[in-house]
């Protein structure tokens, strides 16, 4: 095992976080908060100078690394810069209890929403500019952000990092080299994020506000920075945060194609078309289902049912209404959209599309095995042939999705709350979304869940956020074991 490169680029993570933590102190100070200011530069130099530390130790360290380091970079990265992330909530006392100041920045990183807070607005604007900047900073990634500005050697290593952090059931590259296709998903991402606030700014929001709603739409996270989240703005700009999300939700490679002007393969996308299937239809199902709450309009219907489903189905997880207070079939539709997720490739997370064609295809070509034992039957997936491996992973990454879930819930239930509760909280951690139904529905939260439980619901953030395995092998004995060197 390659330790000291692990240990070098760990210190290059927790100096970019030193960097990061820059905005929301600049703003602490111009709003002269002197509690929320102590905390951060507190964080910084503790950061600055545990990074510093790791890269002087470690600057020797061969460029070489394989899927096993991949990995415990991925995960450790992750838990480590979560981990200095939570100390200016905790330091500044505006989350008195560490484990909660941990859950809370678990959630921004991986882009989930869920929150403990009962009031957000009491927060200072530093801290509640950092609390917003970590979806965008998790959103595409931080090692895709790593890989695109530093150089990472020859030989192709730094592939591993991506195929550990990217979401989706493979990983390909836009162009040749690596760090080209960071440097090109980051500056999509950029833009569309620089387009998202333009849009929300065009609506008369202040900056601040604008700023913060984009970092939530862009990285699909969904913290809100006022305690209703989006139901106290105008319905232009929850409209502009509807049709982002669902932007957002879209894998970033079907963007570069239409800067290529390969408009025939964005048409013939078939994950790209089930998404928009399964989006469409289901505002048209809810819209009809939740009619008679809004006295019969439709135009008001159709606002709120579009919001929801765009926000569940790419795991933003805003809200403009209370959607605990729909009908069965909607709230239904709701959860089974919290499962399906959004695109491989996107900000979004849950199974993702591309998974779900993956599954079905791979079910009817078993089906036509069975029936004719001597044929060949090959999985064909966006014009091209899917290897085995590939098939061989999905089924995998499923059979880890449900056990981790039926072993959540049941941890869960030591706290005594409601089923509902309970699967939702799960499903909302393990698909990064944020609210689910009952008590952690949009006007609820996760505060009243125990420490165990918090733990557990952090652990489902990381393994949603990083497609389970990278945890997984990070947790593994084997892993560590001088037998697997």
């Amino acid at each position: 095992m390659n330790g000291k490169m692990i240990g070098k680029l760990l210190g290059f993570l927790l100096l970019l976080e030193c960097l990061f933590l820059f905005p929301p102190a600049l703003i602490s100070v111009y709003d002269h908060e002197t509690e929320a200011l102590r905390a951060l530069f507190t964080t910084m130099a503790l950061s600055a100078g545990t990074g510093i530390l790791l890269w002087g130790c470690c600057k020797k360290a061969q460029r070489r690394f394989y899927a096993r380091e991949g990995f415990l970079i991925t995960g450790l990265g992750w838990i480590v810069l979560s981990a200095v992330g939570a100390l200016p909530f905790w330091l500044s006392g505006e989350i008195p209890r560490y484990i909660d100041a941990f859950f809370e920045t678990v959630s921004g990183f991986t882009t989930t929403g869920a929150s403990i807070l009962t009031n957000v607005e009491a927060m200072s604007r530093g801290l509640l500019f950092w609390r917003s900047f970590t979806h965008w900073l998790g959103g595409m990634g931080i090692l895709v952000f790593l890989l695109a500005v530093i150089p990472m050697g020859k030989g192709g290593y730094s592939v591993h990092l991506l195929r550990a952090e990217s979401p989706g059931p493979s990983v390909s590259k836009l162009v040749p080299k690596l760090r080209q296709t960071a440097a090109i998903l980051y500056l999509i991402y950029i833009a569309l994020t620089v387009l998202n606030v333009l849009f929300l700014l065009a609506g008369k929001v202040p900056l601040f506000d604008a700023l913060c709603t984009a970092f939530g739409t862009a990285g699909t996270g969904g913290f809100g920075i006022k305690n209703t989240s989006m139901a106290g703005y105008s319905p232009y700009i929850q409209t502009v945060c509807t049709v982002f999300m669902a932007l957002f939700g879209v894998n970033f490679s079907i963007y570069f194609l239409i800067l290529l002007g390969k408009f025939r393969q964005v048409i013939r996308s078939e994950e790209v078309g089930l998404y928009l299937a399964i989006m469409l239809g289901s505002m048209a199902v809810i819209t009809v289902n939740i009619i008679p709450l809004y006295g019969g309009s439709i135009r008001a219907a159709l606002h709120d049912a579009a919001f929801a489903v765009s926000s569940i189905m790419t795991t933003t997880g805003f809200a403009t209404a209370d959607f605990n207070l729909w009908p069965q079939l909607s709230r239904t539709i709701l959860v089974m959209l919290m499962v399906v997720g959004a695109c491989a490739g996107s900000t979004g997370g849950g199974i993702k599309c591309a998974r779900i064609v993956l599954l079905f295809k791979s079910l009817s070509a078993r089906m036509r095995q069975m029936l004719h034992p001597r044929s060949v039957n090959l999985v064909q997936f966006e014009g091209r042939t899917v290897e085995s491996e590939t098939l061989q992973g999905v089924n995998t990454y499923m059979t880890a999705y449900c056990a981790i879930g039926v072993v959540s819930v049941l941890l869960l239930s030591l706290d005594n709350f409601s089923l509902e509760t309970n699967l939702t909280a799960v499903l909302a951690c393990l698909n990064n979304i944020g609210p689910g139904l009952d008590m952690v529905g949009p006007t609820g939260n996760y505060a009243m869940f125990s420490p165990l439980s918090k733990l557990v619901l952090i652990l489902n953030m990381l393994l949603g956020r990083l497609e389970i395995f990278p945890l997984l092998i990070m947790l593994s004995p084997r892993t560590w074991s001088r037998a697997s060197n």
